[in-house]
């Protein structure tokens, strides 16, 4: 079965959502008496004898702002990944290919196209948005490093597609 490139990028959102998920239910250290899964254990009550060391309890977490100098470069690098997309995509339109996740109506329409480009760079940095929010500092990076990866490689096989013209029939 060949997966479209429309149906690999659903999967994949999918995916990331899915994992942000599960990971927002993992086990608390700061409970004792959970087992290895988080069930509680069956024994009596035993007195519980205080961590050795107070920051022994829980790892520290680096918390930090949503719009931290990193994000903001990550951010600017998806936004001009996009642009460098948009760039590539009308530039092998204008040599005679056509787009194959997007109608060429909307890639040949320049506001509507610019809004699509737009769209991706704000579902982006929603969906790190929604990782921070959930604490997954590192899938909030993640996932711009992996749009600024896959739009990069997009706009750079759109500039190495050969150019398709359509060939004049030859007079006599």
């Amino acid at each position: 079965m060949k997966l479209s490139f429309a149906r690999f990028w659903c999967l994949a959102v999918a995916l990331i959502v899915f994992s942000a998920s599960v990971a927002a239910q993992s086990v608390s250290l700061a409970d004792p008496t959970a087992g290895p899964l988080g069930q509680h254990s069956a024994l009596p009550d035993a007195p519980s004898a205080p961590p050795a060391h107070p920051s022994a309890a829980a790892p520290a977490v680096a918390v930090h702002p949503f719009w931290d100098k990193k994000n903001c470069w990550l951010f600017a690098g998806v936004g001009a990944m996009r642009a460098m997309d948009g760039i590539s995509t009308r530039n092998f339109r204008a040599r005679g290919r056509d787009e194959i996740l997007l109608t060429n109506d909307i890639v040949d329409n320049a506001p509507a196209f610019a809004a699509v480009e737009a769209a991706g760079v704000a579902a982006s940095i929603g969906v790190s948005y929604l990782c921070h929010r959930t604490g997954h500092h590192k899938l909030e990076r993640w996932v711009s490093l992996l749009h600024i990866g896959v739009t990069g490689f997009g706009a750079v096989r759109n500039y190495s597609l050969e150019s398709h013209h359509p060939v004049a029939p030859a007079q006599f």
